[in-house]
């Protein structure tokens, strides 16, 4: 085998971020067949911040046009479809330490909740109140599915958060899960609950827009993500397909920007936009959402719903926009985190058809379970950032007779902040090369410097070797976050709390935000439950022992004083 030089490293690099460049202009114009030169093999080496030597330069020049042949024949083959890489990524290391036994889930002990009667009264009641009343038959999926309809159709033009409005299919559904219950077969604890899904998920016969111009009318009949299958089989009500901020960003799509039900001058952050702000505004039972850097955590926060961020692995993607195959994590937005815990096993576990979900990991949701054999740990330099009511947390849960230890993450580094980036863009340059390529990209919304285009040519000028440089440093973090975690089950920091969210979105890890008090503006304010690896259950558990604790969850905001026209936006 040939020894390869850093210097012939260094060329091929070069090489790299020439054929990208090429590759950018062919996205917004035919190829030129006419030659490169040396002045712009110097560019590129001046791009990346590299040199090569005029040899080097001449030998580059010599192989350009089969270079440039290769990079067009791959780029945008049709044989790649929606294909994901041939490789994945894999949070477990040596060191991470995976849940054994069988799968369990119980419902909580609580008393049967009371009920007036009036099914308005219920429209911010939790799934596990839902549940009971349908079991007991108190109430009907389909008298359920009816007021949330009626209320998607009045508050979600006032939070601009629904896409699609599927009411024949809710009605259909709602009607067999009746059936279903009166004849005595119980699906489980989502059996006749009306949800929604953000609308980066296909389901047949349905619009799936990725909240961006493009795609607005994007139907694939024969595709259902794994997730829809796995809520219909669960006898799940699908209701409406919510805004995303358009290719998953921020709040702002083809129609606008999502609203935040507690402050509709407000947007409701993103990318999971209209799914947290739809929760938070009771139009719905539950609704999914997905991750990448963010994306649940931060709706979640600004809406006051809690959301769960599930471990890499956990979660089919099947059927769902990608934008980063490493990085991709689909979980639950709900009001309560038992909520999250039951949607949460509904939706686990591999499909045979995304190859990142690990195999033979079970979940466990035992609600009664003591606290006293979690080990508990606290974010110490987030914390010392904290608000009062984040503080006030640790106060809470020391209360229950849990103990939190102090938790120092691996030491800040440029080349860390740098990671989520460097994949993001690169991966996401590669999942939307054929938008760019057919100039798409100059449709969407936004088209600012920070703005998706503008990365995604970023993205494409990233050298190979530079990208799986990166993959080699998660890899090193990985390894520090499994030192830095190795005496705690999960640990509390406050929502959206830098390095954490960097650094367990990149690792893996699970976490869970729900609230933990009110601003002076009435804004909810949120605390964020982070476990190990596949810990889910520790992370719910302790969420939930906090929440039942406080009773933050309870508080929603008043919808019906929303204005009919959003109002403009105060940023």
């Amino acid at each position: 085998m040939k020894k390869i030089s850093r210097r012939e490293m260094v060329t091929g690099a070069a090489v790299a971020t020439v054929g990208a460049i090429v590759g950018e202009t062919q996205a917004q114009e035919p190829m030129k067949s006419e030659k490169l030169t040396e002045s712009d093999l110097l560019a590129a080496d001046k791009l990346i911040g590299r040199e090569t030597t005029e040899v080097e330069r001449t030998q580059l020049l010599s192989r350009m046009a089969e270079f440039q042949k290769n990079l067009k024949a791959v780029r945008t083959s049709p044989l790649i479809g929606n294909l994901p890489p041939a490789f994945h990524f894999n949070p477990v290391i040596a060191g991470v330490t995976l849940p054994t036994g069988k799968s369990e889930v119980k419902l909580s002990k609580s008393k049967m909740p009371t009920f007036s009667g009036d099914v308005k009264s219920l429209a911010f009641a939790s799934v596990a109140t839902l549940t009971k009343l349908l079991v007991s038959k108190k109430i009907t999926s389909r008298q359920l599915t009816e007021m949330y309809l009626e209320r998607l159709k009045t508050y979600g033009p006032r939070l601009l958060c629904v896409v699609s409005l599927l009411e024949e299919t809710a009605r259909e559904q709602a009607e067999a899960a009746d059936k279903e219950l009166a004849a005595g077969k119980w699906r489980g604890p989502l059996h006749g609950i009306p949800y929604g899904l953000k609308d980066l998920f296909f389901v047949k016969g349905t619009r799936t827009t990725f909240g961006a111009p493009p795609y607005k009318n994007q139907v694939l009949v024969g595709l259902d993500a794994t997730v829809a299958v796995r809520l219909r089989d669960a006898g799940a009500v699908l209701c409406a397909k919510f805004s995303m901020g358009e290719l998953a960003m921020g709040d702002v799509w083809f129609g606008g920007i999502t609203r935040n039900p507690w402050d509709v001058t407000r947007g409701s952050s993103g990318s999971s936009a209209g799914s947290a702000s739809a929760v938070a505004a009771g139009l719905v039972g539950f609704a999914l959402g997905t991750e990448t850097y963010g994306s649940i955590v931060s709706p979640s926060r600004e809406c006051g719903a809690t959301g769960l961020r599930p471990s890499f692995g956990r979660v089919s993607r099947h059927g769902a926009m990608a934008l980063s195959w490493t990085m991709d994590k689909v979980g639950p937005i709900c009001r309560s985190v038992e909520d999250c815990a039951l949607v949460f096993a509904a939706i686990h576990g591999p499909d045979g058809l995304d190859d990142s979900v690990l195999e033979n990991i079970p979940f466990t949701w035992k609600p009664e379970s003591k606290l006293s054999g979690l080990r508990v740990g606290f974010d110490e330099a987030g914390f010392e950032r904290a608000s009062g009511a984040q503080k006030e947390v640790l106060t809470v849960l020391r209360g229950l007779g849990v103990t939190p230890k102090p938790v120092r993450f691996p030491k800040s580094d440029p080349a860390y902040a740098a990671l989520p980036g460097l994949t993001i863009h690169a991966e996401g340059a590669a999942a939307f090369a054929e938008l760019a390529a057919s100039g798409g990209l100059r449709e969407l919304v936004q088209q600012g410097n920070s703005s998706w285009p503008n990365t995604f040519r970023e993205g494409a000028l990233i050298p190979a070797a530079d990208y799986l440089q990166g993959q080699r440093l998660r890899r090193h973090l990985q390894k520090e976050m499994v030192g830095a975690l190795s005496d705690v089950d999960v640990y509390v920091t406050p929502a959206g709390s830098a390095p954490s969210i960097t650094y367990t979105n990149l690792t893996g890890q699970p976490t869970l935000l729900t609230r933990c008090g009110k601003s002076e503006r009435g804004l909810p304010i949120s605390i964020e439950f982070t476990g190990n690896l596949f810990r889910e259950d520790a992370v719910l558990r302790l969420a939930f022992a906090y929440e039942q604790a406080t009773q933050w969850h309870t508080q929603w905001p008043d919808v019906e004083s929303l204005p009919v026209e959003p109002p403009p936006l105060k940023r």
